[in-house]
């Protein structure tokens, strides 16, 4: 089993993974509040997560993957209300965040997410859980009651020798103007955060006794990570990832209430985080109105997997800039490895052409990349030598077996479909040897004729010094 290295956002450093458990990784990924579709910034996130979790099932780890829906909280409640205003809150809630986690669903199909390896766990069904969570930590002193809800407190958090800010540097100052803009919390203390919070008019509410007082309420926004993690991973797990708008205040804020009172501080052993996609050199958010969702760019006549392949050639920890060109240029890279795929049913005797050692070789060396840190713009310069090779030389005839198995590696590894390619049909590959034939007695017109044949078929057909060379659109 080869060693895998990862950016460990606790440390600043890259390390050497070290499961808890010998071959198993316990991995929790914060998924999208589903109020609303998506932006593609999001989605780059869990690009990051599917990936990392792709690599780590092929270096030989049984991977147990989670990921949260945020079903419940200011925006999910806010938006809830605004479209389903004659409606039970709770009603209205429900069908808001099913309709957007559906979509939500979709979005991730479409950018070869593998959703079968993941559990989705829902905020709303573990209210029970931050409810039992929030009584422990009342209970040890680490929270306490205020007009509107329960806060968690970083001053007893710290008195008791726990560092807040494990991931960041985090000052008063930040501190506050994070907790204003981000959770939209009143609080006693500007460094305090919310575990629970009362019922406003109209919102949804679920029973709940502490100390004799009747709190009808709903948790806030970080109880909920901290408990679906623990629930599904146990604590510590291995590895926590999100994006970087995450580290503070939601990840710091996760860490403290779900180590508070205990001996160890380590709430996750290791944190992958991935960094923004830009617009204009800005972060794209919803806030600015400088974002693109999947929808936007399917709409534009894009394959929602050269976006996935745009992320990919771009390293994780490196922000990627946004354009419509180059969304374009990843599109045409994309048809390019899938016409690289399409030479799997185009063998050739060529002693020159692309042989199983040579593929076995390729592969080692696109191992190598993934496992450190996951560098997949190395991975895909890799992927680069050998298209070349390919389209110079072509797949040696032994070798086609074994071009099939790396193919499906390539899906298993990077999820852009190349292993899925089709052979074409034997009427379609008759038209092609019409065409050599016409192309041999120089009758131009009636090659350009059966091109256009093939190209209504979606089949495109390049013309070399070895013969025709064709591949799908």
């Amino acid at each position: 089993m080869p060693d895998v290295f990862l950016h460990n956002t606790r440390t600043k450093k890259i390390e050497m993974l070290e499961p808890l458990k010998p071959d198993e990784v316990t991995l929790y990924s914060c998924g999208p509040t589903v109020y609303d579709h998506i932006h593609i910034g999001n989605l780059s996130a869990f690009i990051a997560a599917d990936t990392l979790r792709r690599v780590l099932k092929a270096a030989g780890y049984q991977v147990n993957h989670t990921m949260n829906l945020t079903d419940v909280d200011d925006k999910t409640i806010r938006r809830s209300a605004e479209r389903y205003p004659d409606d039970d809150p709770l009603v209205a809630l429900g069908l808001l965040t099913r309709e957007y986690e559906n979509i939500f669903m979709n979005d991730l199909e479409k950018i070869g997410f593998d959703k079968s390896a993941v559990n989705f766990v829902r905020a709303t069904d573990y209210i029970e859980g931050m409810q039992k969570l929030i009584r422990k930590l009342y209970g040890q002193g680490f929270a306490y009651i205020a007009d509107d809800g329960v806060y968690f407190s970083i001053e007893k958090y710290q008195a008791s020798g726990k560092k807040y800010g494990q991931l960041t540097n985090i000052t008063a100052d930040n501190t506050s103007q994070a907790r204003i803009t981000n959770d939209e919390y009143d609080k006693d203390f500007v460094h305090d955060f919310a575990l629970w919070k009362l019922q406003k008019d109209e919102e949804p509410a679920w029973e709940f006794d502490l100390d004799g007082h009747n709190l009808y309420g709903r948790p806030g926004w970080h109880i909920e990570c901290s408990v679906m993690s623990e629930e599904n991973l146990g604590r510590p797990f291995d590895i926590h990832t999100g994006g970087i708008d995450l580290i503070f205040p939601h990840h710091e804020n996760e860490i403290a209430q779900s180590t508070a009172g205990e001996d160890n501080y380590i709430y996750a052993t290791i944190f992958v985080h991935n960094e923004h996609i830009l617009v204009d050199g800005k972060k794209m958010s919803k806030s600015a109105n400088n974002f693109y969702t999947l929808s936007d760019i399917i709409e534009k006549g894009f394959d929602p997997l050269a976006f996935r392949l745009l992320v990919l050639q771009s390293h994780y920890r490196s922000q990627t800039n946004f354009s419509w060109e180059s969304l374009e240029a990843a599109q045409n890279r994309l048809g390019s490895l899938r016409a690289m795929a399409d030479r799997l049913y185009q063998a050739t005797e060529n002693e020159k052409a692309v042989s199983k050692e040579a593929l076995e070789q390729t592969q080692q060396r696109l191992e190598k990349t993934v496992i450190d840190d996951l560098s997949t713009p190395q991975s895909f310069a890799v992927l680069s030598q050998l298209e070349t090779a390919i389209n110079s030389e072509g797949i040696a005839s032994g070798a086609q077996e074994d071009y099939a198995k790396f193919l499906h590696w390539l899906d298993d590894m990077f999820g852009l479909g190349f292993g899925s390619r089709e052979d074409i049909t034997d009427d379609q590959k008759k038209v092609i040897q019409e065409r050599e034939e016409a192309r041999r007695n120089q009758d131009w017109a009636k090659s350009d004729e059966l091109r256009n044949v093939l190209k209504e078929q979606d089949i495109e057909v390049r013309d070399t010094s070895t013969g025709q060379i064709w591949s799908r659109v």
